[in-house]
């Protein structure tokens, strides 16, 4: 099987902080699979370390007030085209992401309050057909 999984979960660094969210549990599941590693983030050309995103209001900003939509967007565009171009079985994403959440995300007032819904990429990529699936569900 061939699974798609945020590169954060894999102990890349390209987490908003500049650190990743190593998952063990993930690592394990992935060890019969062959694993293509993606950041939206980074393929919409965010730098790491970086402000820290929400969406408000179907729009993407950073905790500064800057508008990320454009970047966000591209990012989650790329990586769906990575997604249909490698014919992954599964997607496997980072928690309340602006970009991978899947199911839940932060509310857009930076103050750790969760809503209903889902990351850019994470809606992209359903939309599209893939079957997603958030880390916590591993």
């Amino acid at each position: 099987m061939k699974i798609m999984v945020s590169a954060c979960l894999m102990g890349d660094n390209c987490k908003y902080s500049g650190g990743n969210n190593l998952n063990e549990k993930v690592l394990a599941y992935a060890e019969e699979c062959e694993i293509v590693r993606v950041c939206p983030e980074m393929l919409g050309g965010l730098t790491t370390p970086r402000e820290p995103c929400e969406i408000r209001d179907g729009v993407v900003v950073s905790r500064d007030g800057r508008n990320v939509d454009k970047e966000f967007r591209l990012g989650a565009e790329k990586a769906l085209e990575l997604a249909k171009s490698e014919k992954v079985d599964l997607v496997v994403l980072q928690s309340r992401s602006p970009s991978c959440g899947v199911g839940i995300v932060y509310d857009g007032t930076f103050s750790g309050k969760k809503v209903t819904g889902n990351g850019v990429f994470a809606q992209l990529a359903i939309d599209a057909g893939f079957q997603v699936v958030d880390v916590e569900d591993i």
